[in-house]
Formats: structure tokens, sequence, C-alpha cells
């Protein structure tokens, strides 16, 4: 009997104390909850998850499916178990009340608690301070329903406007429909209906289906080239010529790329990134400096690496540029055939902002 008390009373606590590591069921257990619940019409404690992954870009480009996945990234479980935490205001018991209204297994509950709060106590007060900002709608948007690439009916086509060498508009009707389960005649995006959100269109494999999705009169196809004029092919502007112009193109089995060139963009982008960003905001994002090739010489302000920060390895492609750069002593020391680094003096000073930026999904 004595043996039981000083179990219960020492060696047991203890040992949730030390939960360093979770094991395969609690892994797959959690996962399995978020993935059921992030799905349910409305869910705070998900979507305030699948926000701040989205924020910190813990969650790469497509953060719906790796909050169906999340065993799949240990990486991003990690996070999600942060975030959690946060939305507990980083109290240990909300955090079990919460776990529990996710229906977490019983056995699961304590370790799981304990291993987060554990990982992330040091992280209370900037989680904390952090937390009002986040402005989360509880009540999600219904999903956007992508036409199914290449899928034909007879009831409805798309059509995307090209434009030729010489500046005329020619047209072509292609099959933007979905077979099956998908309705015959594809919903166009109104003003009141448009989701801004970019994560959906990674899984975009053809332009009929952007006609389908925001309507042929808003969809122009053009050659596309780099800063340096080099052509980059056949690419889609979806709103072209305006402040929401988003340049597509697509490479099959290798993704679809999404680039931004332009200000006052109303569509919202992974991790946050924005054209006109600051350096210093994208360093945050990515956790680290990184480095970047110097100003005025070929492919100037583009990140040729990311340094094994949050954003690396995820498709992210990012090119700045100087705001003020009439200082000759300052911009020279940043500019010719060279590599710098995010953290060079002189960059701080010479208001350096996100020129252009990509996603490309692998």
């Amino acid at each position: 009997m004595k043996r039981l008390i000083f179990l219960v009373l020492f060696v047991i606590p203890v040992v949730l104390h030390a939960q360093s590591k979770l094991t395969q069921q609690q892994i797959e257990d959690f996962s399995a909850r978020v993935s059921h619940h992030f799905q349910l019409p409305t869910d705070p404690i998900t979507e305030f998850i699948a926000e701040q992954l989205t924020r910190t870009g813990s969650g790469g480009l497509d953060v719906d499916k790796t909050m169906m996945e999340l065993q799949k990234d240990p990486a991003a479980l990690d996070a999600s178990l942060k975030f959690l935490f946060q939305f507990s205001d980083c109290n240990r018991q909300k955090l079990i009340a919460n776990l529990r209204s996710m229906d977490i297994q019983s056995g699961n509950v304590y370790p799981i608690t304990t291993y987060t709060v554990n990982k992330y106590k040091g992280d209370t007060k900037a989680l904390l301070e952090e937390k009002p900002s986040i402005v989360i709608t509880t009540k999600r948007k219904p999903p956007m329903v992508l036409p199914s690439a290449g899928a034909t009916t007879s009831s409805a086509t798309a059509t995307v406007t090209t434009t030729n060498a010489d500046g005329r508009a020619t047209t072509a009707t292609t099959a933007a429909t979905a077979a099956g389960s998908i309705a015959a005649q594809p919903v166009v995006a109104t003003a009141e209906t448009l989701d801004w959100d970019v994560r959906k269109l990674f899984q975009l494999r053809d332009p009929a289906q952007l006609s389908a999705i925001y309507g042929a009169e808003h969809v122009v196809a053009r050659q596309a080239t780099d800063k340096e004029g080099n052509e980059l092919g056949q690419a889609y502007y979806v709103y072209p010529d305006t402040d929401d112009e988003m340049q597509v193109i697509f490479d099959g089995d290798n993704g679809t790329q999404l680039t931004f060139k332009n200000e006052h963009s109303k569509w919202k982008s992974p991790y946050g990134i924005k054209v006109g960003d600051p350096l210093e905001k994208i360093i945050k994002i990515n956790t680290r400096g990184f480095r970047m090739n110097a100003f005025e010489w070929t492919k100037g302000g583009e990140v040729t690496s990311w340094e094994k920060g949050a954003i690396d390895g995820k498709g992210v492609h990012v090119i700045f540029r100087a705001l003020n750069s009439g200082d000759p002593k300052l911009y020279d020391q940043v500019t010719g055939d060279k590599k710098i680094s995010s953290d060079h003096p002189a960059l701080k000073k010479l208001g350096v902002v996100v020129e252009e930026v990509s996603f490309k999904s692998n």
C-alpha cells in the first residue's frame, strides 16, 4: 500500500513532468481529432490553429491539407500544439478542457498537455501578447469547389482570352465542368462571394478552371517574362492590369505557381507575404536571416537561400528592391555581382521591400 501511495504521489508526477516526446498513438489521436474538427462548419479551436499556421508559415502553402494530415508533418504538429496552448491562454487547465472538447482519448489528454506546456511555457509572455491581435472568423466560408481539370460535359464550357504578340485578343473555348459529383454548371465567383484566399488554387492544373471560378472576362493568357526579359512560357493572369492581378503558371505534376507584383492586392497570400512588405517582416516570418543577390545585377534582390529558416523548401520565391537608393556610398555596399546577408547594416537604411513574390506548390 505504501508503495502504491509513493507511486501516485511521486513517481507518476515526475514521469509526466518529464514528458518530452509524444508516442505515435498520441500523435495519431491528436491529428485525427484536429482533422475531424477542422471539417466542421464552425470550430473556433481549429480555425485559430489554421490561422496561425498560415500567418507563421508553419503549415506550408496548403494549410488545409496540413490540417488534415498533421501526423505527416512533425513541425506543423508541434506548431499546432503551440497555437492550441495560445488559444487556451497558456493555461494548463484550459488546455486540458480544450483537448477534452476535441474528444482526445482520455489516456492521451495529460501526456499531450504536459508535453505542450513543457515545450512552450517559455513562450507564454509572447503568445499572450500576440493573441489579441489575431482576428478569427469562427464561421468558416463554404469551401471553394474546384472544377475538375480536363473533365468535360455537354452542358458548359469556359473561355480563356489570349493576347497575341501583336496585341490582338483571341478567345478559346475549353471544357471547364466536372464530371460525376461536381455540378455541371461552374459557379463563377462574384464580388460578394469571392474568396481571396489563394490556398485552394494550388490544386488547379488547368486554365479552364480559372475561368470557371473567376469568369472568362477576368482571365487573360500572355507570355510571361522575368525581370531580365527571359521568357517563362505561357501564363494566365487573373484580374489583369489591376492591383489584384495574379499571374498563374501551370507546370503539370510539378505544381502550380502564383506570382504577385502589385501592392494593395486583396489576395490573401501564404505566410501573409505581400508586395511592399518590409525586409524585417520577411526575416521574422523566416525566423532567421537569409542570403540574397545584391542589387543592380543579374537577378538583383532575389533571395538565393532561406538558410534553413521556416520557409526554406516551402516554394517561396521573393525579390526585393530598395526604396532609398539615393546615397551612392550606402547603396554601393549592396550592389554588384555578389551575394549579401539580409542582416547587412546598409539594408536597414535603404528601405528594402518586397518587389515580387511567388509561391509554387510542391
